[in-house]
């Protein structure tokens, strides 16, 4: 078949422009196939994967793939990729926990659930790693994930904090910022609010009940009396 290359029990279809996985990989291939590559296509489902019941690897870097992802179940899969697509985080969790619970390695580089700085100037490492504990928490047999292996503080935090650690953006954070830049600037001022008008300056008088007669004044000291 055009644009299927296969070695062994690995089977590529790469850069094929195609939205859905093709009937015929399944037929063909499907039975035998322990490792596949779908990157660099515009694949919005994954149905077309119900045949590869034997998948230990799954390619599908470069692609189209959103929020309504969904897999078959998948129980020799320890190997995934999913870079730079179209993928939120909480959703895609809880589905992998399901349907791959031999997954090992998970790679989300280049989405929306991945908070690397790399592709989100707004991100930091902090935003990063807290992304790593929440991911450990929800799938605890990963050995790796992205370009790092899972280390043993990682997995203890993750258990400890990892339900926590979810990275989120306030929904009306837009909002808050875009009326923040709309009002007046204001400054503060210690004044009552009616003498804050440079315009309309008003003097305050008042009595003191304490009356100086200099007697004390040091200056008094270097005056003479025929000066006076």
């Amino acid at each position: 078949m055009a644009g299927v290359v296969v070695s062994g029990a690995q089977v590529s279809y790469i850069s094929q422009d195609c939205e859905e996985i093709p009937e015929f990989l399944g037929r063909i291939y499907g039975h035998m196939a322990k490792r596949l590559d779908l990157s660099f296509n515009l694949l919005r489902s994954l149905e077309g994967l119900k045949t590869f019941s034997y998948l230990e690897e799954l390619i599908l870097d470069n692609n189209l793939l959103g929020n309504d992802l969904l897999l078959p179940r998948l129980p020799h899969l320890h190997t995934l990729t999913l870079n730079k697509n179209q993928i939120s985080l909480e959703r895609l969790l809880d589905h992998l926990a399901e349907v791959v619970p031999s997954l090992q390695y998970l790679s989300l580089l280049g989405n929306m659930a991945c908070p690397n700085e790399l592709v989100c100037k707004e991100k930091d490492e902090d935003d990063y790693q807290r992304y790593r504990y929440f991911v450990l928490h929800k799938l605890t047999n990963l050995k790796f994930l992205d370009t790092r292996k899972v280390t043993r503080r990682e997995r203890e935090e993750a258990l400890v904090r990892g339900a926590f650690m979810k990275v989120v953006k306030p929904k009306d954070a837009k909002a808050f910022s875009d009326a923040a830049s709309s009002s007046p600037e204001m400054h503060y001022t210690p004044l009552p609010s009616g003498s804050r008008d440079l315009t309309n300056h008003r003097g305050i008088l008042g009595k003191c009940r304490y009356i100086y007669y200099g007697k004390h004044s040091e200056g008094n000291r270097f005056i003479r009396d025929d000066q006076l």
